[in-house]
């Protein structure tokens, strides 16, 4: 699952998730969940890469290759899983096709991109606030709560998150258009790559990856 920050990949992948019975797996959240293991249960791997985040280092290519392949061995990805947020790097997507073909023997990785216009992704990020107490998300610009600045639930103060304003989001973007469009194009040049209309419905995106993955499955059928 392919898309700039801010398109509802995370939202997707819950609804696909909850249609289809397989698990989303987030490299974000594999390495949020190894920093809060003591080493001791991290595992050799998981050990390096938390002490690699706790000294403020980049984990390496390498090392999340590794970790994604400890959990593609996991039970509940045998009928399938969504990936989301890797492969980040040509070189990610590289090893995963050969670690698929070689060693898992299992259907090759098709990517969808879910696309929304940049003016449209920036209102989305900077207009989105959130409550501190109790964790409601509002958006200033299309779910605005019912007082300005207030939260509807508990009448606590919104508050905006610092990664949240325009200049983080251009860097954002900057990043994510660097480093993806290689990956785009691998998966595009082997024809298992296809982009979708994300600024419709929250359903109608949902019906609209389905189509597409649906499609592009076709050939290994």
């Amino acid at each position: 699952m392919l898309g700039a920050p801010g398109v509802g990949k995370g939202t997707q992948a819950q609804r696909l998730m909850a249609a289809w019975g397989i698990p989303q797996i987030s490299t974000g959240d594999i390495l949020r969940e190894l920093r809060k293991k003591p080493e001791s249960e991290a595992g050799a791997i998981g050990s390096l890469a938390k002490q690699l985040m706790d000294a403020g280092k980049l984990v390496p290519d390498e090392l999340v290759n590794q970790l994604v392949a400890e959990r593609l061995l996991a039970a509940d990805t045998e009928r399938g899983y969504i990936l989301d947020g890797y492969p980040r790097t040509l070189g990610q997507a590289t090893w995963l096709d050969e670690h698929l073909g070689a060693v898992l023997t299992k259907l090759p990785v098709v990517a969808v991109s879910i696309e929304v216009g940049y003016d449209v992704l920036l209102r989305r990020i900077t207009g989105r606030r959130t409550c501190p107490t109790c964790s409601r998300i509002y958006n200033v610009y299309s779910q605005p709560p019912i007082v300005d600045g207030v939260c509807d639930v508990d009448g606590t103060p919104l508050v905006q998150r610092p990664d949240d304003t325009e200049p983080v989001f251009e860097e954002r973007m900057r990043t994510y258009h660097a480093v993806t469009a290689p990956v785009v194009e691998h998966y595009r040049g082997l024809g298992r790559f296809t982009e979708v209309n994300g600024d419709q419905a929250v359903e109608e995106v949902t019906h609209s990856v389905a189509s597409a993955i649906r499609e592009l499955r076709k050939q290994d059928l």
